[in-house]
């Protein structure tokens, strides 16, 4: 099969990036790429639009570099947290797959990123941190904080459950405090009734011998 050159107006997967001259097939060619507008014929006239080419794909990849940079300065600083079903020892149900971290980046943060980009050797299966590495440009890496929490209702009923045996537990200790309290209280003033009971005693004796007749 005869085949030509062509120069390429846009990336195409598999076959290069903007700009590039490449051989296909004069069919491939025909039918699809020069159709679609994806490439135009290496022709003398085209050879100079290659150049222009090459300066807009030039000025493009400097404006990726430049925001997948600024991208991974921001990436780096926050902490992503991703609620889970979890079971005991911390093991989630399912995974914490590249998809649901661009999903949950999108959700959390309006950030919008091809999960290709977010380069996990296998899926998350644990609750806790963890740190995943993002590839956001071939010469651009960072990497980004997941925190994997439990959302069981079991779980948040247990939590609740605790708080509230701890408030009844410190308003037991609180009421017997003030009944302790309370019981010193009342032993103070019974010994004060005591010792102003014992004083009038001790007046009416003084009185009874000054009244008494000398001998």
């Amino acid at each position: 099969m005869p085949k030509v050159d062509v120069v390429l107006t846009q990336n195409v997967v598999g076959l290069g990036a903007e700009s590039d001259q490449v051989k296909v097939a004069a069919g491939y060619a025909r039918n699809f790429l020069l159709p679609h507008g994806l490439a135009i014929p290496l022709t003398g006239v085209n050879k100079r639009r290659l150049e222009a080419l090459r300066q807009r794909r030039a000025e493009r990849e400097a404006h990726e570099l430049n925001t997948m940079t600024e991208l991974a300065k921001t990436l780096s600083k926050i902490t992503l947290e991703i609620a889970v079903k979890a079971g005991e020892g911390d093991k989630i149900f399912g995974s914490v797959t590249a998809g649901t971290i661009a999903d949950e980046l999108k959700h959390q943060f309006d950030v919008s990123l091809d999960k290709r980009k977010i380069h996990l050797e296998k899926a998350l299966r644990t609750v806790g941190s963890h740190e995943v590495e993002l590839r956001l440009h071939a010469e651009v890496t960072t990497n980004l904080k997941v925190h994997i929490k439990s959302s069981n209702p079991q779980q948040a009923a247990e939590a609740q459950a605790a708080a509230m045996a701890a408030a009844e537990a410190a308003a037991k200790a609180a009421e017997a405090a003030a009944k302790a309290e309370k019981f010193k209280e009342g032993r103070k003033e019974k010994g004060a009734d005591k010792v102003e009971g014992k004083d009038a005693k001790t007046e009416k004796k003084d009185a009874k011998k000054e009244k008494a007749p000398k001998a």
